[in-house]
């Protein structure tokens, strides 16, 4: 009887030991990125804006001393740009244009980052009521995020599969609806980079050029969205050495200029200093400071100004734009 007894309180230790909890889910993450010396992840990320998706492979490369990069490419037309943070600044690539934005910047620990591991674990200290889910053959942690610049997003799901390995995230707004996704194809605690990775030298080589099929200006591309009671007040286009220059300026309850403008292509790389952030749009890289965004997106350089716009303004308009221009990208 002792010996059946005793048998029967082993299998539910036993059963109690294999468990997974919300504790031993959020230390067995931590672990695996706080202990690694060196990591590279390959992923999938789409980001839902409106009835448009947004598709990128990515791949994330970090090495202890804060240094990381990020690959993007977007699936839709090819452009591939570069976020790297090397030990003095933070810099996003463009090499179809030869060209680098130079930022001094906290890049990725200003803002929640749902595809980069550091990130997902500053998210889940920062939160002390974690939600803990289980479903069929994986688990998941509901956790908030900070997304200074679009505060529509407020929480993230990190999801596991059964072995605690991590799947997925999904960054929900304030409709309990997805806004981004990222699929986890690959993470690799172990890879063993070095220096050379993080080098802006070694990443500005000259790529040979991109060209498009039509200057990119020949028509004026409008924003699809402009604030209630604001509208189209004068329009100037100039002849520029490097192509046109459209001006838009907007005036009433939100008065703003739109700069439109061809992008002059590089023969040599060159680095551009920027006040501001980088920050991601629907289809690229933009840099944000405290009332203007520019970006560069199918051989257009946009900058966005208004003091009368908040930082939501300014995101909702540039998507507008980006959602308007269809030009593609042509390898030459």
């Amino acid at each position: 009887m002792k010996r059946v007894l005793f048998l029967v309180v082993s299998i539910f230790l036993l059963a109690g030991c294999g468990k997974v909890s919300k504790d031993n889910l959020i230390d067995s993450f931590k672990d695996d990125v706080e202990s690694s010396k060196s990591y590279y992840v390959e992923a999938k990320m789409e980001i839902y804006n409106s009835e448009d998706t947004f598709t990128y492979n990515m791949k994330v490369y970090y090495m202890d001393d804060d240094l990381f990069k990020v690959n993007m490419l977007n699936t839709i037309n090819n452009h591939e740009q570069i976020i790297l943070r090397d030990s003095e600044s933070v810099y996003v690539v463009t090499p179809s244009l030869n060209k680098s934005y130079k930022f001094m910047s906290e890049w990725p620990y200003n803002s929640s980052q749902a595809y980069i591991l550091n990130s997902l674990i500053k998210d889940i200290d920062n939160d002390s009521e974690i939600e803990f889910v289980t479903g069929d053959n994986e688990y998941a942690l509901v956790v908030n995020v900070n997304y200074p610049n679009n505060p529509n997003l407020k929480y993230e799901k990190i999801i596991f599969d059964k072995d605690k390995k991590l799947k997925s995230v999904l960054v929900y707004d304030d409709s309990d609806v997805v806004c981004i996704k990222v699929q986890f194809n690959k993470i690799d605690y172990k890879a063993n980079l070095g220096d050379k990775e993080f080098d802006i030298e070694e990443i500005s080589v000259f790529n040979g050029g991109n060209e498009t099929t039509n200057s990119s200006l020949d028509d004026i591309i409008y924003p699809l969205y402009v604030p209630s009671n604001t509208y189209l007040h004068d329009k100037q286009t100039i002849n520029t050495e490097n192509g046109k220059r459209v001006i838009l300026t907007f005036n009433g309850d939100r008065n703003f200029v739109l700069i439109e403008e061809e992008t002059a292509l590089q023969d040599e790389f060159v680095t551009v200093p920027v006040y501001g952030d980088p920050l991601m749009l629907s289809n690229t890289i933009g840099a944000l400071s405290s009332n203007s965004l520019s970006w560069t997106s199918n051989y257009v350089d946009y900058y966005l100004a208004g003091n009368d716009l908040s930082t939501e303004e300014l995101l909702t308009i540039a998507d507008s734009l980006n959602l308007n221009n269809t030009t593609v990208y042509y390898e030459k």
